[in-house]
């Protein structure tokens, strides 16, 4: 027998001061059999940084031609596509070529380290691509904050992300790696 998703429950107040975007949602995420934790809540990061009424989750870790979101417009055509790990170059090229706009979210120190330094070169080349990092510590802090009906509030200012729910709250920023446009 397979075994099956669990699903969480998130709601989420957003207020982010950079875009004066301010939005409550009420997102289900469904954490596949082989994810983290700390992965399931860095697609919701990911989402709160990106918000947006047409940005959704998709099949992910189910499906190896979608992204973990995208935002579609109204002519179902691809505006953005987040990715997250460390996705090799064939992964990044293809994501590049079908959408404007792509960020990739990369944790797992040790690894990302390593995959940085042999990817750096041959990222430059795709201008619509931005890279952010997330540490160690950081997404085990983010992680921690996992609940099966979660209530979060998000403020985001300035590179800077603060999260909190009705027992703790943290700060948030990642490393840009890489820019699009840069």
């Amino acid at each position: 027998m397979a075994l099956k998703a669990t699903i969480y429950k998130a709601t989420v107040n957003i207020a982010d001061m950079d875009r004066h975007f301010y939005h409550d949602a009420a997102l289900t995420l469904a954490q596949h059999p082989s994810e983290t934790e700390q992965r399931m809540m860095l697609r919701l990061l990911a989402w709160i940084c990106h918000a947006d009424e047409r940005l959704t989750f998709t099949k992910g870790l189910s499906a190896d031609d979608e992204p973990e979101l995208w935002q579609r417009n109204d002519h179902n055509g691809l505006e953005l596509w987040i990715e997250l790990g460390l996705p090799d170059e064939k992964r990044l090229k293809k994501a590049c070529n079908q959408s404007p706009h792509v960020v990739l979210y990369a944790y797992g120190e040790r690894a990302a380290q390593v995959w940085w330094q042999s990817m750096q070169s041959k990222t430059a080349a795709y201008r619509n691509l931005s890279i952010r990092f997330l540490n160690d510590e950081q997404l085990a802090r983010l992680a921690a904050l996992a609940n099966r009906n979660m209530t979060l509030q998000a403020t985001l200012q300035d590179g800077t992300i603060w999260l909190s729910d009705a027992q703790s709250s943290l700060e948030i920023q990642f490393a840009e790696w890489q820019r699009a446009g840069e």
